[in-house]
């Protein structure tokens, strides 16, 4: 949907392939990336790192409720009219690749996903800022999902919404419209999906 990335090349590589220079330089290979970590992301200014997870201090429902629940995910279909949402920016979180799950609590089946030609994936994303307490500002990330292609269908009823590296730049500075545009499935048969027995969960 996804519930966790891997990102195990070096960032050199994602900003060569994104045609952007690398800020951040070296940064460990990372197998299982957990959401409240801190991510790559690609903004209108560059490569930096934002904490997956936004929290919704202030944000309020269509029903003018508070928002409780850490948002990691966005849902692509009330992303730019749901009030929860209201004045987020626009990013892009460039991995090789992400995990999903299927089966019973004690019986799960891990599930990784990739490009099937080796290139990154990148994920449409929304993005904020909390003011922590004691001034503490943190930039936050959700991923934007969309309904599944078939590929991703029989292990989950979402999927992040993938963009072609040619659309980046229309996802990050774009009209609404434009960026609406481009949040729809993945073309099919273009990931390769296997289990991901050899993941050890407890490691970063």
């Amino acid at each position: 949907m996804p519930g966790r990335f891997f990102l195990t090349r070096p960032v050199a590589e994602i900003a060569l392939f994104l045609n952007v220079e690398d800020d951040l330089g070296p940064q460990p290979a990372r197998r299982n990336i957990q959401p409240g970590q801190e991510v790559t992301v690609l903004t209108g200014d560059g490569l930096t790192t934002m904490r997956w997870g936004m929290i919704p201090v202030g944000r309020v429902n269509a029903r003018g409720r508070p928002v409780m629940e850490t948002i990691i995910n966005a849902r692509s279909e009330t992303v730019f009219d749901k009030s929860a949402f209201e004045g987020v920016g626009r990013a892009v979180i460039p991995v090789d690749g992400w995990y999903e799950w299927t089966g019973e609590k004690r019986r799960k089946k891990a599930w990784r996903i990739a490009a099937k030609d080796g290139t990154p994936l990148l994920f449409a994303a929304i993005t904020d800022t909390w003011e922590a307490p004691g001034g503490q500002r943190v930039d936050q990330v959700a991923a934007v999902t969309c309904e599944p292609n078939a590929d991703v269908k029989p292990i989950h009823h979402r999927m992040g919404v993938l963009l072609d590296a040619k659309d980046v730049k229309r996802w990050l500075q774009g009209t609404e419209e434009k960026a609406q545009s481009l949040m729809r499935p993945w073309p099919e048969g273009q990931l390769r999906i296997e289990e991901a027995n050899d993941v050890d969960w407890t490691a970063a």
